[in-house]
C-alpha cells in the first residue's frame, strides 16, 4: 500500500470512527487512578502524561490541559492505526498513565508528552532525572504554547536540563526522519485549540504565535530527544475530534498523523 493510498485510508477510518469515540468518554479520569505505579505496566504501550512543577512566572494552562481525552483518543488511534500493542483494561479502555519525573516508573515509559508547557517549572531534582532518562533513551514531546514568553520559560527551564553549549536546540529540516517514518510530512501545521478555530482564528496569540516552530534536542548519536511543538495545538486535535465534524476534518486527521510519526520514531530510535 502506497503512502497515499494510506493517507486516504486513515482519513476514511478517522472519519467513520470519529464521532463513534464517545463510547470512551466514561472512562475514569480521577488522577490518583492513573498515576503510575510499578504494576501499572504490562508490557504494551501507555501513553504517559508527565507531571511539572507549576511555574508562578508561567504562560499557559498546566500539565492537565487536554486530560484525559487526548490520552485516550491518540491511544485508541494508535492502536488502530499502527501496529503497536497499546494497552487497555478489561472495559476496553486505554490505561493511559500519569507519571511523576522523579518517580521510577518514568524508566517504564518510553515516550512522555508535556503539554502548556510555558507554565513549568524544573527543580534541581526534576532536571537531573529527566536528563537521565532522556540520554539513556527517552524521548519527550512538549506541545501546546504559544508566543514568545511562553518560549522563553520554556527554553529555560529545559537548559537546566541540557545546556546550550553542548545540546544546540535546532529546527527540524523537513527531510528530518520523524517526518516520514509512515506518513510523509512537509512539517507541523498550526492546529488551534477549537475555541480558536470557532473563533475563526488558528493563531492563539495573533502575531505573536503566528508562526509554527518544530524544533528538537538531539543525542550525541543525533536521536531526537526532545521534541517541540510550538504555536500549535496537536493535541487538541486528539482530544476535539468528535466535537465538530469542520474541526475534525481540518485538523484532527492532519494531528493523528503528525503524532503517528513522532510515536514511531520515538519508539525505534
Amino acid at each position: 500500500m502506497t503512502l497515499r493510498v494510506l493517507a486516504v485510508v486513515l482519513s476514511i477510518a478517522l472519519g467513520a470512527a470519529g464521532f463513534a469515540a464517545g463510547q470512551f468518554r466514561r472512562a475514569d479520569s480521577g488522577i490518583d487512578a492513573h498515576l503510575a505505579r510499578p504494576d501499572s505496566f504490562d508490557g504494551r504501550f501507555h501513553y504517559c502524561r508527565a507531571v511539572y512543577r507549576m511555574n508562578p512566572r508561567g504562560d499557559g494552562g498546566s500539565w492537565l490541559t487536554d486530560y484525559p481525552l487526548a490520552d485516550i483518543d491518540l491511544s485508541i488511534r494508535l492502536s488502530e492505526l499502527t501496529k503497536i500493542r497499546v494497552s487497555f483494561n478489561p472495559a476496553g479502555e486505554p490505561n493511559h498513565l500519569i507519571v511523576r519525573l522523579t518517580d521510577d516508573e518514568l524508566y517504564r515509559c518510553p515516550v512522555i508528552l508535556m503539554q502548556e508547557v510555558g507554565r513549568l517549572y524544573f527543580s534541581d531534582e526534576d532536571a537531573a532525572r529527566l536528563r537521565a532518562y532522556l540520554l539513556k533513551g527517552g524521548f519527550l514531546w512538549v506541545d501546546d504554547f504559544w508566543g514568545s514568553y511562553a518560549w522563553q520559560i520554556w527554553e529555560n527551564e529545559i537548559r537546566k536540563v541540557f545546556p546550550e553549549a553542548d545540546y544546540p536546540i535546532v529546527d527540524v529540516p523537513a527531510d528530518h526522519p520523524i517526518y516520514h517514518t509512515l506518513f510523509d510530512l512537509q512539517g507541523v501545521p498550526q492546529i488551534p485549540g477549537i475555541g480558536t478555530f470557532l473563533a475563526g482564528r488558528t493563531s492563539e496569540r495573533g502575531a505573536d504565535s503566528a508562526e509554527v516552530h518544530v524544533r528538537a534536542i538531539a543525542d550525541r548519536q543525533g536521536r531526537v530527544m526532545v521534541f517541540m511543538t510550538h504555536n500549535t495545538d496537536v493535541s487538541d486535535s486528539w482530544e476535539r475530534e468528535g466535537e465538530d465534524p469542520n474541526y475534525f476534518r481540518q485538523f484532527s486527521v492532519d494531528g493523528y498523523r503528525v503524532a503517528i510519526n513522532v510515536v514511531l520514531y520515538a519508539m525505534t530510535h
